[in-house]
């Protein structure tokens, strides 16, 4: 799966692969930071929904992405992380300046 990106007024929907690695997050930056460039965007919510894997990349196209907005609160958003992942973001830090909405538990 590749990411795919969807925009909806100042919002920039990033819904993330499986993978999240070097080259995944390489592509991602690269065409984020493209988006940015012709439409203005307050908020980018990463989509973790797909998500099994992420690793010290997907740590650094966050963060970029955070500095890229001007390290505002609230700018950046993580929706449907699985356990991991979360853990993941807990681990680095990048869970103080983002939000985390996690998946529902299963019944």
């Amino acid at each position: 799966m590749e990411p795919v990106f969807k925009t909806e007024g100042t919002c920039l929907t990033i819904i993330l692969p499986g993978e999240v690695d070097h080259p995944v997050s390489d592509y991602v930056r690269r065409t984020a930071d493209r988006i940015m460039e012709k439409i203005y965007i307050k908020t980018i919510e990463f989509d973790f929904s797909e998500t099994t894997f992420m690793d010290s990349s997907g740590i650094g196209l966050i963060m970029g992405r955070y500095r890229t907005l001007g390290m505002c609160t609230g700018c950046i958003r993580a929706v449907h992380v699985n356990r991991h992942i979360e853990k993941i973001l807990r681990i680095s830090g990048v869970s103080k300046f983002m939000e985390i909405s996690s998946e529902p538990e299963a019944v």
